[in-house]
């Protein structure tokens, strides 16, 4: 596998409830880790929702192999964050895998 194309550090973050003391919780976003991909965008689609354009991008992150992300993470790129839509283990061989992704708003 090629590392050239990562050159991006990312966060990669999961969704937690945090005990507020009080008896409720605060669910949050909290960075598990850190990892260098590569990002491409791959497609965009504009949609009406609410008499207002949104646009969904979709992107393509690639990194070396790891079995703990879950699709249900999402990754943060400075101020940009991407929802985790599907994981591909590429050739199936444990090295690399691909995130396909769609830009989401915090």
């Amino acid at each position: 596998m090629r590392i050239g194309p990562m050159d991006k550090r990312v966060e990669l973050q999961v969704f937690t409830s945090i005990s507020d003391g009080m008896g409720g919780s605060t669910r949050t976003w909290t960075t598990e880790d850190v990892a260098w991909v590569a990002l491409w965008p791959v497609s965009a689609a504009e949609t009406i929702r609410g008499m207002s354009p949104t646009m969904t991008v979709s992107h393509r992150i690639q990194m070396r192999y790891r079995e703990d992300i879950k699709a249900s993470w999402r990754i943060k790129y400075g101020s940009r964050y991407f929802a985790i839509e599907s994981m591909i283990n590429k050739n199936e061989k444990n090295v690399q895998l691909d995130l396909l992704c769609r830009e989401v708003r915090p």
